[in-house]
């Protein structure tokens, strides 16, 4: 589920290379998720790394996040603590 949402949202984005030689990639429709890098393979991974930072920043302060579903079951999780 987290990685077939994380494939979709970077299969959609978009990539531009800059006057300075670098790269710039961004996630449209995911505010605040974009790179900047010296080469695409770099702003590739930088990207999916914001992008995966940004669903924890989300889970942890139990915003929704459009697009993906992740529910928690208390009383289940405290059994295997």
């Amino acid at each position: 589920m987290l990685s077939t949402f994380l494939r979709q949202k970077l299969a959609r984005a978009k990539y531009k290379l800059l006057a300075d030689g670098t790269y710039f990639g961004e996630v449209s429709g995911v505010a605040g998720v974009w790179a900047n890098a010296r080469t695409l393979e770099v702003c590739r991974d930088e990207l999916r790394e914001v992008l995966e930072e940004w669903v924890l920043l989300k889970v942890r302060n139990r915003k929704d996040i459009p697009g993906l579903k992740i529910s928690f079951d208390r009383r289940r999780a405290a059994s295997h603590a």
